[in-house]
């Protein structure tokens, strides 16, 4: 069998691996560390262009390094590149570069992408479509309006470039905070030396047992309310710039309360005595474990702070507990309803719920929180939106009381308490914090699993066909309908729909991020390509390259089903001699080889070449771009109306790439038998991309695993193996004996003799 991918001897394979091995360990060796980002865009900055009313920008200063902006000798704020604070590389393991200006009272004055190595948005969307996204973060200032761990960013993403630029918001907001805190911004004037100088320890007072009424824990702080009427949110919904919502206004009066919220500590033992009464009150104590608090929230109007969509095991999602940098919501295993308030004078309220903290959060019942309740509008079946309003809380003094200090004579030798934290300290403490905040992976894997189950079943199932193909291939009909119904499935909902379609960019990134710095949650940020990619590298060892190429790329979907198609309408098919299309098979090979040689040179050439696919255009972006890309990738697909699956066989590099580990595999599923290519031909000449050879070997470099030569196996009317087996096994049978009926019927019937 002549073989496809070009070879040589053993001895020459081996040095060739040996080379690639060592390269790519120089390579790691040479990996250096990176400056300041700041540093290096700040020749090609204009203070104007960057800050709005700046005349000048201060040199790079400071960890994280910022560039302070100024009109004349005023301050108005700071410049910097969000790489330098947090983490923001994308789906290419590559830094994405976004410069941000923050005023002094933390707005954000100014957003722009500076660099970046993103294959989806290298070539093919409009530079202002990403523009406007990263512009729709001017004028947030999260300082004031906290925004709420996994809500949706503020503009609408990009279709084709969904995980890059929620890498790029979440890069803005969470280094928005960050400078904020490490440089005070938004702080009260002489509040900076206070928060230096060493705090007062404290801690809830345990012997505080007297009860209060309700208006007396309205007024000293110890219950919290906030009141928003329908008008309110129908003119907040107005000012965020959402048309569609603010054009569907929450119906009735102005004046009406939409929502009357009130919050409250209710493990503190006074403040719960007063509220819960000394019964429940001693219950609860005895269900919290130590340290463990609870909190009571109570509502009336005609929004629901519990709304409708929890249920056993899920969460109230219209509401979150916010401290600092950390966050949590609640369970219903956290929730308990009560029917009243028992605190004197306490109004009657719709809703009222006793939620327990849970043990895993990181809650200080002394410092400051937010009760951050989310504001749902329905604008279609399949579309919300959201808006979030806070509800502070700060526990009163009157409920705490000072931790005395050890005394110098007891504080034993050694570094100084955390009282007397200095700067470094207080920045370290912050960078911790940073870390420890929710990875945005994490995030879009919580608000995609519908579509990771989806997947999931789908994977299942098509493992299922691989298991049990003979069983599938036995029923001809329902074979060939199956297919088109799974090729259906991988075209409109993995390709249109969650725009999974895996590329040879994958590869080189992949690469790339090895020879560097390689982490997992760079992969991580797409769902569905992740679980594609691992479900395709376990296929490479049972099923060599067909289970990905042949039933799970939605552009090899879409061709086999356009040429279906144009079988029906009587299109010609072409048929290449199998020694031509073994030669030309080889392109798909020297097209990927060439880019993995361009990306030990320039990744971002190499990506731009992998342009070389139609995936982006046909899949991704459905058509929708630059004329020139189009024009190619249909051309591709009309190509393939005349030769099956026309770019797989012969252009594909993402096919070349994953056929030569395929080598590897150490299972060989499909049934052949002896008289297969010789005489019969019947399988190689129906092989829809021509994998089997004349003499009936089957090349698994080209083989898709479309099961069809399995059907013919086991046809007992097309194969012609079968087709003599069957005609020998008959002329062998004795032939039938034949009873005449009609002599059989005129016998006459013999009476016993009486005796």
């Amino acid at each position: 069998m002549q073989a496809i991918c070009p070879s040589g001897s053993t001895t020459r394979a081996q040095a060739t691996w040996f080379f690639l091995g060592l390269l790519l360990a120089c390579m790691l060796f040479q990996a250096a560390m990176a400056a300041p980002r700041l540093a290096d865009f700040m020749p090609r900055l204009s203070a104007a262009d960057v800050f709005p009313g700046a005349d000048r920008l201060g040199p790079v200063e400071g960890s994280p390094p910022v560039a302070r902006a100024y009109a004349g000798d005023e301050l108005l704020g700071y410049v910097y590149i969000t790489t330098d604070v947090v983490n923001t590389r994308g789906y290419s393991s590559f830094p994405i570069d976004t410069l941000v200006a923050l005023s002094n009272d933390g707005t954000i004055v100014g957003a722009r992408l500076m660099e970046h190595h993103e294959p989806i948005v290298l070539i093919g969307i409009p530079e202002s479509r990403v523009e406007d996204f990263i512009n729709g973060y001017i004028g947030l200032n999260y300082i004031k309006a906290p925004p709420e761990p996994g809500a949706p960013p503020p503009v609408d993403i990009i279709s084709g470039a969904t995980v890059t630029l929620l890498v790029v918001g979440d890069s803005i907001t969470r280094s928005a905070m960050a400078i904020a805190r490490f440089y005070r911004i938004g702080e009260p004037p002489g509040q900076a030396a206070a928060v230096d100088a060493p705090r007062e320890k404290r801690q809830v007072n345990p012997d505080k047992q007297e009860t209060a009424t309700w208006e007396q824990l309205l007024d000293n702080g110890a219950v919290a309310r906030m009141h928003i009427t329908v008008g309110q949110v129908n003119q907040t919904f107005a000012e965020s710039g959402r048309q569609a919502a603010a054009g569907r206004p929450q119906a009735g009066d102005p004046d009406e309360t939409f929502i009357d919220l009130y919050t409250a500590l209710v493990s503190v033992p006074s403040i719960g005595r007063s509220l819960l009464g000394d019964v429940e009150y001693d219950y609860l104590r005895q269900r919290l474990r130590p340290g463990q608090q609870a909190i009571l929230v109570a509502g009336n109007g005609i929004y629901s702070f519990k709304g409708s969509g929890y249920v056993r095991g899920g969460i109230f999602d219209r509401i979150e507990v916010v401290q600092d940098l950390d966050s949590f919501h609640f369970t219903d295993m956290d929730h308990e309803r009560l029917a009243d308030v028992m605190a004197d004078g306490a109004p009657r309220f719709k809703e009222i719920a006793l939620f327990t903290v849970p043990a895993s959060a990181a809650f200080d019942p002394i410092e400051p929180w937010r009760l951050q309740l989310m504001v749902q509008r329905v604008i279609s079946v399949t579309d919300k939106a959201f808006i979030n309003y806070n509800l502070n809380y700060a526990l009163p003094n009157d409920y705490t009381l000072a931790v005395e200090p050890p005394s110098p004579a007891a504080t034993p030798a050694g570094p100084p308490p955390p009282e007397a934290e200095d700067e470094a300290g207080r920045r370290a403490a912050i960078e911790a914090e940073i870390a420890a905040s929710p990875a945005l992976w994490k995030q879009i894997w919580a608000a995609k699993t519908g579509q990771v189950a989806i997947v999931a079943a789908a994977l299942l199932l098509l493992a299922g066909v691989f298991f049990f193909q003979d069983t599938l291939a036995r029923h001809e009909t329902f074979y060939k309908r199956f297919r088109i119904a799974y090729l259906t499935f991988s075209l409109f909902w993995l390709g249109w729909y969650a725009s999974a379609q895996l590329s040879v960019v994958n590869v080189l990134t992949f690469t790339s991020a090895v020879t560097t710095d390689f982490r997992w949650e760079y992969f991580l940020m797409d769902p569905i390509v992740f679980i594609l990619w691992v479900a395709t590298a376990i296929s490479l060892v049972f099923w060599n390259r067909g289970a990905f190429c042949g039933w799970l790329c939605p552009f090899g979907a879409l061709q086999e089903l356009t040429n279906k198609l144009a079988r029906l309408l009587h299109v010609p098919q072409l048929k290449i001699p199998h020694g031509v299309s073994t030669r030309l098979a080889s392109l798909k090979y020297v097209i990927f080889l060439l880019l993995f040689g361009v990306l030990f040179y320039d990744m971002a050439l190499a990506e731009k070449l992998a342009e070389v696919e139609p995936f982006k255009t046909a899949i991704i972006l459905k058509f929708i771009r630059d004329w020139p890309f189009v024009v190619f990738a249909v051309l591709l697909v009309i190509a393939g109306l005349f030769i099956e699956r026309f770019y797989c066989r012969y252009l594909c590099p993402l096919g070349a790439a994953l056929a030569i580990p395929a080598r590897l595999r150490i299972f060989d599923w499909l049934r052949r038998y002896r008289t297969c290519g010789n005489p019969c031909q019947r399988c190689a000449v129906e092989c829809p991309v021509q994998a089997i050879a004349p003499e009936g070997d089957i090349n698994p470099n080209e083989c898709i695993q479309c099961l069809n030569c399995q059907m013919l196996y086991h046809h007992e009317q097309k194969c012609p193996h079968l087709l003599q087996k069957n005609a020998r096994r008959r002329r062998k049978e004795p032939p039938p004996v034949e009873i005449d009926t009609t002599v059989v019927a005129r016998t006459p019937t013999v009476r016993p003799r009486e005796t």
